[in-house]
């Protein structure tokens, strides 16, 4: 499970930075609005995927609400997923 919640944390992340990096600029400066949708739906996605990850993940680790509480806005902010990964999910990947 903890494989997938870091799989989930990376791909959201990267999705999050593709919509407000590359797809919103694509849809208001160049008037292409496609992508946007798409990758809009599948940051939609993710973003639901990483919340109800941390809450399952959280509780069968037994994390404290401030761990948790983390999580939740990182998940808020441009490259915290990539953070809380690293920091959080890598060391105890390897516990």
């Amino acid at each position: 499970m903890l494989k997938l919640f870091r799989a989930t944390a990376i791909l959201e992340g990267i999705s999050y930075l593709a919509l407000f990096g590359v797809t919103m600029p694509l849809k208001y400066w160049a008037e292409i609005p496609e992508p946007n949708k798409w990758v809009g739906y599948a940051h939609g996605f993710l973003f639901i995927a990483f919340i109800a990850l941390t809450l399952i993940v959280g509780f069968t680790h037994k994390w404290s609400f401030k761990k948790v509480f983390i999580f939740g806005i990182a998940s808020l902010l441009p490259f915290a997923t990539f953070y809380v990964e690293e920091k959080y999910l890598r060391s105890e990947d390897n516990a």
